[in-house]
């Protein structure tokens, strides 16, 4: 009997050779094209950083949790995206293969790890697409209305279980499809519409800094935690989810032209842009207005209008529509990559796998995706998908933050074009600050995370512990 539970055990802690991995980016009909650039690679990290996090995050959490040190809250949060981040930095430019940290866990902790990250990151990126399109919704529905005059019919733009109910969620559903479509084209293609959109909204949070800036009245940032620091520590953890996009920049390493370069400048280029503007936002918003009336869902237009700025107002709508639409096509991005990469290994079916002999993308998962988001955008209310928080990524960035420790003992002469500095200071420290976003979390989302878990390691145990490639081979 402990020879078969000791078998089990290693079944389960076999992890994959990088070889291995390298060798099946290359196998022919499951392999990805390489048009990803440097630049590219940045913007689809600000495409899915800055979005709802700059637009709708700061007000909400200044008001409920942090008041000004919502600034410092920016701060905690970044600081634990930063040594997650370097460490993505590490593995991606080692092991630039699609699939992000479920590549990584599989590659350094075993099998059972890459499927938990990987599990958790399709319910992270699921979720999080389904609110964007909503939110999406509800700004295109208001814009609509300032702009042309026309009340879209409430029926066709709410959820039966809104406060407000309709039928369904029209828009929604018809931003997804369209950039369900646009990824099917082909990643070269969507990551220039994405640069695009970029452009747009980063002109658009300049103008509100440049507009504001000289309105800041330095009194109303005190007293700077009102809610205490436990305050700034819960609003830190709920802001964590405005960072999480440079996670979508490693699910597209394989993608990359020359990734052990792009790949760590694609990464902390994104993050530190999208720090720099979280916290001069933050700053602005809570020095201009105070704190405690910054609980709507468009704070940025807030303070323009307590400015007397109107007119701004309409400018700040189309780049929340823009970066929300940012958001959204990256989120749609990433999770087919994730999907594709374990369908590739057999964990999942191997029709998910399956790459288009023309745009070169993975189209079935892609479309998947799509198709699932698009008919949960139109019935979930915003506020329910709202409430499932960050903490399946949160594990997911520990697991990585170990792998690169793991690593270094154990495979030490692997080539590493990018190092993590102040080794292992920086690893530990993620693990540490990731694990306390964790235990900031209420304990709504550790239900339903450990439900989430469960279901997963059900549908492993009965397909993918058999069926994945390791298994058959053995």
């Amino acid at each position: 009997m402990s020879g078969n539970r000791g078998g089990l055990f290693s079944s389960l802690m076999r992890t994959k050779p990088l070889g291995q991995l390298m060798a099946e980016t290359e196998a022919e009909g499951k392999r990805l094209r390489k048009t990803l650039r440097v630049w590219d690679l940045i913007a689809i990290g600000i495409g899915c950083i800055i979005g709802v996090g700059i637009f709708v995050l700061p007000g909400v959490q200044a008001a409920k949790n942090a008041g000004p040190g919502i600034m410092l809250s920016f701060a905690i949060a970044a600081a634990a995206c930063a040594c997650s981040a370097l460490c993505y930095a590490e593995l991606a430019a080692m092991i630039p293969v699609a699939g992000s940290a479920y590549t990584y866990g599989y590659a350094t902790l075993g099998e059972i790890f890459a499927w938990v990250i990987g599990w958790d990151l399709i319910l992270e990126y699921m979720v999080a697409a389904i609110l964007v399109s909503t939110g999406w919704s509800a700004y295109f529905v208001n814009l609509f209305q300032n702009a042309f005059g026309l009340a879209l019919p409430p029926e066709l733009t709410a959820s039966p279980w809104d406060k407000a109910p309709g039928l369904f969620n029209l828009p929604a559903v018809a931003i997804v499809l369209l950039l369900m479509f646009l990824l099917v084209r082909g990643i070269k293609e969507s990551s220039r519409v994405n640069l695009g959109i970029v452009m747009v909204k980063l002109a658009v949070i300049l103008f509100f800094i440049v507009a504001a800036f000289g309105h800041v009245d330095p009194a109303k940032w005190h007293p700077f935690m009102p809610f205490g620091f436990s305050g700034v520590m819960r609003a830190a953890a709920i802001v964590f989810l405005a960072y999480v996009g440079f996670d979508a920049v490693s699910t597209t390493a394989e993608e990359a032209v020359n990734p052990q370069r792009d790949m760590p400048l694609g990464i902390m280029g994104s993050l530190a842009i999208a720090t720099v503007l979280y916290m001069a936002v933050a700053a602005i918003m809570t020095g201009i207005v105070p704190y405690q009336e910054l609980g709507v869902a468009d704070p940025i237009a807030l303070v323009l209008n307590v400015l007397k700025m109107p007119w701004a107002s309409a400018v700040i709508s189309v780049g929340a529509l823009a970066g929300i639409t940012s958001v959204l096509l990256v989120l749609m991005m990433g999770q087919p990559r994730i999907i594709f990469s374990m369908s590739r290994d057999g964990l999942l079916p191997s029709a998910l796998s399956r790459v288009h002999a023309r745009f070169g993308t993975p189209y079935l998962s892609t479309l998947m995706t799509g198709l699932i988001v698009a008919a949960a955008a139109a019935f979930t209310p915003i506020d329910v998908s709202s409430e499932l928080c960050s903490i399946g990524t949160l594990f997911a960035f520990m697991i990585v933050c170990a792998g690169v420790i793991v690593l270094r003992y154990t495979r030490k002469d692997i080539s590493r074009p990018f190092k993590v500095p102040l080794f292992p200071l920086l690893p530990a420290l993620g693990i540490v600050l990731c694990g306390y976003l964790m235990a900031s979390l209420p304990a709504t989302a550790w239900l339903r995370f450990i439900i989430w878990l469960g279901i997963g390691l059900v549908i492993y145990a009965a397909y993918g512990f058999s069926n994945n490639r390791l298994a058959r081979a053995s």
